[in-house]
């Protein structure tokens, strides 16, 4: 679907994207194919040429924040190492986007990581190896989503349950605190008690809460999103109450939410995604204001629902209201306070 490009002039720093090559690792998934696969395996090679043909697609796109997804690991260096060639590689790519021959936007400004921190005090080497990489490494991400159903998730993608919780794995968050690194959390609608728990031990730690606390619409929780509603918000608010926290507003498009329900085949205007997302939206914002809320794009996952121009166009209708420093904060100051990018706003 093509539509004209609203607030065309509005600076943006895109929080939350991937790169990967999946191809090699596309027969592995088991039938039937799980519809986060199925979603995924349509943007199965996304790397910088694609991702800058998205962000120069309309919007005014001035940096991005790459989100670590198990791509490019180093082969050959060992279970708890190997996560470093996936920084090496994006900073690659950051560094072909800081060349200034593609524009002034730069790609991968930030770059979010991956490290097991159930190694408990033995993840401290490998946080400093992250950091020795490249200044661009801002923190890491260690996904906590589960859910009894292998329906929800599918079978690749389950974290132990009670992950935030365990006491090892505190062992090895309270390391971040002490490097100042930044933490995104990556849990069901359901698990967002865990990271409440998670934030009121470690007051001190930033935390960024992605994808909305990801509510939930397929698989055994399909057509119920209007039920659980209240208990999702409930718990926003809750999340939102702890002044360390931030959310990223967006990932609605992954089939996991099911909005849409149908993916690419729906072709939605950003209208009616807008009228899908509000309530999500505006009660993220209202709990946690726009100084702790950051629009994020969560390409190419959310490709399953919208293109790059509808998804930023959907949000910008989310906003019209808004004043300019609400846009400002909502749309690129507070990515940029978050992961200490700050120098892409000057």
């Amino acid at each position: 679907m093509t539509e004209a490009i609203l607030e065309p002039d509005l600076p943006i720093i895109d929080p939350h994207h991937h790169l990967w090559d999946l191809r090699p690792m596309m027969g592995a998934f088991p039938e039937p194919v799980h519809p986060f696969i199925a979603a995924i395996a349509r943007s199965a090679y996304y790397t910088f040429n694609e991702l800058h043909a998205d962000t120069t697609s309309g919007h005014n796109v001035i940096g991005t924040v790459f989100m670590e997804c198990g791509a490019f690991y180093r082969s050959g260096a060992g279970d708890a190492l190997k996560v470093v060639g996936e920084v090496e590689y994006v900073n690659g790519v950051a560094a072909q986007s800081a060349s200034g021959l593609y524009g002034n936007q730069r790609l991968c400004a930030a770059i979010i990581g991956h490290a097991d921190l159930r190694l408990g005090d033995g993840v401290r080497p490998v946080l400093e190896t992250l950091m020795g990489t490249t200044g661009r490494f801002k923190g890491i991400r260690h996904q906590g989503a589960w859910d009894a159903n292998p329906d929800t998730l599918g079978p690749r993608f389950q974290a132990p349950p009670g992950l935030y919780r365990d006491a090892t794995f505190r062992a090895g968050f309270r390391h971040l605190e002490d490097l100042g690194l930044t933490f995104d959390a990556w849990v069901l609608e359901p698990q967002l008690g865990d990271v409440i728990d998670l934030a009121r031990a470690f007051p001190n730690q930033p935390i960024v809460v992605d994808h909305c606390g990801t509510p939930l619409g397929m698989g055994p929780y399909h057509g119920k999103l209007h039920e659980r509603f209240d208990g999702w918000r409930t718990a926003i608010h809750e999340l939102a109450a702890c002044p360390n926290v931030t959310v990223k507003l967006g990932g609605l498009a992954m089939s996991f939410a099911g909005m849409p329900d149908h993916g690419p085949e729906a072709g939605l205007s950003s209208e009616m995604l807008a009228a899908m997302w509000r309530p999500y939206i505006e009660t993220c914002i209202e709990a946690f204001g726009p100084t702790r809320a950051m629009f994020e794009s969560n390409y190419p996952v959310d490709k399953w629902g919208a293109s790059y121009p509808v998804l930023w166009n959907a949000f910008k209708r989310l906003t019209l209201g808004a004043s300019t420093d609400e846009k400002r904060a909502l749309y690129a100051g507070t990515a940029a306070a978050f992961y200490g990018i700050e120098d892409l706003l000057i």
